[in-house]
C-alpha cells in the first residue's frame, strides 16, 4: 500500500498521521444493526462498514454501484483509496434534470474503509447531496468523492462528519466545475479523533463559481484539518471560502486555503476567510492562507482572526437574565451563522442546527 503522507510534505505540515500509521485495523464486522438515518424524506444510499447496505437504502433511478479501479493519483490518500476501495456509488444526473435531495449515509464500527464515489451532473442539472458519516469504535474512514458539473449545473453538497471520537476520518473531495456551473459546499466537523477534509476545486469554464464553507467544533484532544485548493482556470469565475472553528479543551484546528489564478483567468473574484474561537487556553489554531496569481485583472483577498468569546457580551446577556451557559451557547451559534449560509435546504439546515446544539450540550 502507498505510504501515508508525512509532515515533510508542505500540505501536511500541520497534521501528523504517525498515530494512524502505527495502527492495524481488523476486518470490519459484516453484521451490524441498521444505522440511524436522518429524518428526511428523500432517496438514500447507505453504506455500512464500507459496503453498500441495500436493506437500508431506497431506490434511486440515477444511482448505480461503482466498482473502483486502481489508478494513478498524485494525492497520496486518493492513491491509497484507489488501491484499497471495495465499494462506492455513482450518481449520474441527466442534463436539465433537477434530482432534488439525495442522502448519502456512511456508518462504521471498525476496519479501514475506502469508499469511492462519483457524482456527475449534466448541463443544467441540479442536485442537493446531503452526506452524513457516523460510527462507533476505532476505525479509519478514507473516502474519495469525484464530482463533475456540466455547463450551468448546480450542486449543493452538505457534509456532516460526526464520526466516533476514536476514529480517523480523512476525506478527499475533487470537483470540476464547467462554465456557468456552481458547486456549493458546507462541511460540519464534529467527530473523529483526527480528521481532514481536503477539497480540490477546478473552475474550468467562464463564470463558474464555488462556495466552500465549513464549521469545525472540536473538544478534548481532537484534531481537525480543513484544506482547500481552488484553481481558477477560466475568466470571470468566483470563489468564496468561509471556515469557522470553535475549539475547546486541548483541541487543535487547521485551515489551509490556496487560491490559484492562471494567466487566462482574468476578472477572477476570489475570497477566503478563516476565523477561530478558542474556548480554552490549551486550544490551538493553525492558519495558512495562500494566493498564487498569474493574471493581472483580478480581485483576490484573504483574512484570518483568532480570539476568545467577548466577556463583555457574555456579561450583557447575563445582565438580561440569561444563564451563563446559554449566553455562551448563543454567542457561539451567532459566530457560526456565516458558515451555515450555503445550507438553504430547510431540513438539512435543521439537521446541522441539531448537531451543533448536541455538541454544545455534550461539552
Amino acid at each position: 500500500m502507498t505510504a501515508l503522507p508525512t509532515q515533510r510534505l508542505e500540505s501536511w505540515r500541520y497534521t501528523d498521521l504517525r498515530a494512524l500509521g502505527a495502527m492495524s485495523f481488523a476486518e470490519a464486522p459484516a453484521a451490524f444493526p441498521p444505522p440511524e438515518l436522518p429524518d428526511i424524506a428523500a432517496p438514500r444510499l447507505v453504506f455500512v462498514n464500507g459496503l453498500f447496505d441495500a436493506a437500508s437504502s431506497a431506490a434511486l433511478p440515477f444511482a448505480r454501484a461503482f466498482l473502483p479501479v486502481a489508478e494513478a493519483d498524485e494525492l497520496p490518500l486518493a492513491r491509497i483509496n484507489a488501491e484499497q476501495a471495495r465499494d462506492g456509488m455513482t450518481l449520474e444526473i441527466p442534463a436539465g434534470v433537477d434530482a432534488g435531495v439525495v442522502l448519502l449515509v456512511c456508518h462504521a464500527s471498525g476496519g479501514a474503509l475506502h469508499l469511492r464515489h462519483r457524482v456527475t451532473l449534466g448541463a443544467g442539472a441540479a442536485l442537493t447531496l446531503l452526506e452524513v458519516v457516523k460510527g462507533e469504535g476505532v476505525y479509519w474512514h478514507n473516502p474519495v468523492t469525484d464530482i463533475a458539473l456540466g455547463q450551468g449545473a448546480r450542486l449543493a453538497h452538505y457534509r456532516l462528519q460526526d464520526e466516533s471520537r476514536e476514529a480517523f476520518h480523512l476525506a478527499t473531495i475533487r470537483a470540476d466545475v464547467a462554465a456557468d456551473a456552481a458547486y456549493e459546499s458546507f462541511t460540519a466537523v464534529l467527530g473523529a479523533k483526527l480528521s481532514r477534509a481536503e477539497f480540490h476545486v477546478e473552475l474550468s469554464g467562464p463564470k463558474a463559481h464555488t462556495h466552500l464553507n465549513a464549521a469545525q467544533l472540536l473538544g478534548d484532544s481532537q484534531h481537525g484539518d480543513f484544506t482547500s485548493v481552488v484553481r481558477h482556470r477560466a475568466p470571470d469565475c468566483g470563489s468564496r471560502q468561509t471556515v469557522k472553528s470553535v475549539l475547546s479543551d486541548a483541541a487543535r484546528g487547521v485551515f489551509q486555503g490556496r487560491i490559484e489564478v492562471e494567466r487566462v483567468a482574468q476578472k477572477t473574484d476570489g475570497y477566503q476567510m478563516s476565523q477561530a474561537l478558542l474556548l480554552s487556553p490549551a486550544a490551538e489554531m493553525d492558519i495558512k492562507p495562500e494566493l498564487r496569481i498569474f493574471a493581472d485583472d483580478v480581485k483576490c483577498s484573504h483574512g484570518a482572526t483568532i480570539g476568545a468569546l467577548d466577556e463583555e457580551q457574555v456579561f450583557y446577556l447575563r445582565s438580561r437574565g440569561i444563564p451563563e451557559e446559554m449566553a455562551r451557547a448563543m454567542l457561539v451559534r451567532a459566530f457560526l451563522t456565516e458558515a451555515l449560509e450555503p445550507v438553504t435546504h430547510e431540513e438539512a439546515h435543521a439537521l446541522f442546527e441539531a448537531a451543533i446544539a448536541a455538541w454544545w450540550s455534550g461539552k
